[in-house]
């Protein structure tokens, strides 16, 4: 009884865990390369392969849950899931230790997780992993230590439920990939008021406090102070003094948790930084183009939008992307590259504002269909 419990739990755990990925595996090979990019683990070579290898996780996650849900090679099932779990474990410890991945993407955008939380989470599951084999050990048969022991009939049927689980998740991984996730677990789905969100951000923002490191140039000592006690104590700055803020050694450390939304970080500027943001998300109707990489596009793609885009009467247009040269027919505007694949998972893509609320979103080849 307590295994069976057992087992089920950690089995819709991995199962949900993927599930949540892998209707959205762009966003999920986008926290991929945070782990390949040069603050974490440097090595951009693999950031290409971001895809492929949110792919391969996924599946492992789904299909070894699944199996396990549904008690098939027992032995093998749960081996693997242990191996998973201590290679997730190095990543989240890494990420909190380090302060590198502040997200691990563990569930997604659905729900969040600091990185000690998700390694706490790894850690736990690891735990009930190892208790699992322990308990079923007397179950692996000895004729095929990574079999199960039931009827040939029940061995079929449950093969043939995870075979059409197989096709289901196939088909929701591959819409995510070629066109809009299936379910939008993000800030920006269709229905999101991005004006009323800001709103909602402006009125409970969240607080932060700069922490100095310093260090007394006469004695060696160091130590870390907040801003506040820092301009108080005038021996820290006075003139004449040895204590020296160490540079690039200073922290923000968050002090009150205010409203949380991606669209925070919903700023578009124009090629000379004036701020366009509120005049969008107050126009009548507003379509905007976004490309993080406008460099992989071609151009054909980019003549296609925007031919489109143009004949949209009375509406505010602009293209959004990291570089202020990218359209050639309508107006230029910029965003950080990252805050847009938050918005966006197709490279280009299209979002439709009404008074700041998203009334349509689609990737830019759907859209000149």
């Amino acid at each position: 009884m307590i295994k069976g419990l057992l087992r089920f739990i950690i089995a819709v755990i991995f199962i949900l865990s993927g599930f949540v990925k892998a209707v959205d595996l762009v966003g999920f090979s986008f926290k991929m390369e945070e782990y390949f990019a040069p603050p974490v683990f440097n090595m951009p070579f693999l950031e290409k392969f971001a895809l492929l290898f949110s792919i391969i996780v996924v599946v492992l996650e789904l299909f070894l849950g699944f199996m396990l849900l549904l008690k098939l090679k027992l032995k093998f099932t749960l081996s693997a899931l242990i191996a998973l779990c201590i290679f997730f474990g190095f990543l989240t410890f890494y990420s909190a230790y380090f302060n590198v991945v502040t997200d691990c993407g563990c569930f997604g955008d659905a729900v969040k997780f600091t990185p000690w939380q998700s390694f706490i989470k790894d850690i736990v599951l690891l735990i009930g992993l190892i208790i699992l084999f322990i308990l079923y050990r007397k179950e692996f048969r000895k004729k095929d230590d990574y079999g199960f022991d039931v009827k040939k009939s029940s061995g079929k049927l449950r093969y043939a439920v995870l075979g059409l689980f197989s096709v289901i998740m196939i088909y929701i991984m591959a819409q995510g990939i070629m066109h809009e996730p299936l379910i939008d677990f993000r800030d920006y789905k269709i229905g999101t008021n991005i004006k009323a969100e800001k709103e909602k951000i402006n009125k409970n923002p969240s607080e932060y406090k700069t922490f100095y490191s310093l260090k007394n140039q006469k004695t060696g000592e160091a130590l870390k102070i907040n801003q506040d006690d820092y301009i108080k104590e005038t021996k820290y700055w006075a003139e004449g003094s040895p204590w020296k803020i160490e540079e690039g050694k200073n922290e923000s450390v968050l002090t009150k948790e205010g409203y949380k939304s991606e669209i925070v970080k919903f700023k578009i500027e124009d090629p000379t930084g004036m701020d366009l943001t509120d005049k969008i998300i107050n126009a009548p109707k507003a379509v905007l183009i976004f490309s993080y990489h406008p460099k992989e596009v071609p151009a054909d793609l980019f003549q296609k939008v925007e031919a489109k885009v143009n004949a949209q009467k009375g509406a505010l247009i602009y293209g959004i992307s990291t570089d202020q040269n990218t359209f050639k027919t309508i107006k230029n505007a910029m965003m950080d590259g990252t805050a847009i694949k938050t918005i966006a998972r197709s490279n280009p893509f299209i979002l439709v504002l009404e008074k700041g609320k998203i009334v349509d979103k689609q990737p830019a080849k759907d859209y000149v269909k």
